[in-house]
């Protein structure tokens, strides 16, 4: 199985007027999450599930990528304050047939990562926009490895 974690682009400040649910992408943000929807759509499988925070900024990040033809589903349970155990649930880690993009936050999104490459204790700093591709394949008749296959920043996606 494939798992894709990748954190929203750069959002606004949170306000008294603007709270954090309601917190959208700035104008660097909207162009982040286009580079990497860009990237995205040439390598995702056509089978990807998307499944995406209800927060409005990762909403934003996912409707760059809607722009492509992709299709996401707003999923309650990866919202800002999501554990480990919510995004390997909503994702079906490790038993979905088709990989699954999961557009969030942290410290959540570094979490998993950490729990999936043995460091349980450890939050990996998943930095805004970045994804992170986890993959888990059977080496011989009984082992399972899972390793980070990519991580890809913005700034590295050449239009």
């Amino acid at each position: 199985m494939d798992l894709i974690l990748w954190r929203h682009a750069e959002a606004e400040l949170a306000s008294g007027d603007i709270t954090d649910e309601f917190r959208k992408l700035t104008s660097k943000g909207l162009k982040q999450a286009s580079k990497m929807a860009y990237w995205l759509d040439s390598t995702l499988p056509d089978t990807c599930k998307i499944l995406v925070s209800p927060a409005i900024r990762t909403r934003d990040t996912a409707e760059a990528l809607a722009t492509c033809g992709r299709k996401f589903k707003i999923c309650p349970e990866l919202g800002t304050a999501a554990t480990v155990q919510d995004v390997l649930l909503a994702a079906n880690w490790p038993h979905s047939r088709e990989p699954v993009l999961i557009i969030g936050h942290q410290p959540y999104l570094g979490q998993v990562v950490g729990e999936l490459l043995g460091h349980p204790l450890h939050d990996y700093p998943v930095r805004k926009a970045n994804v992170w591709w986890i993959s888990q394949k059977q080496r011989d008749a009984e082992e399972m490895q899972t390793y980070l296959k990519a991580i890809m920043a913005p700034d590295l996606v050449i239009r």
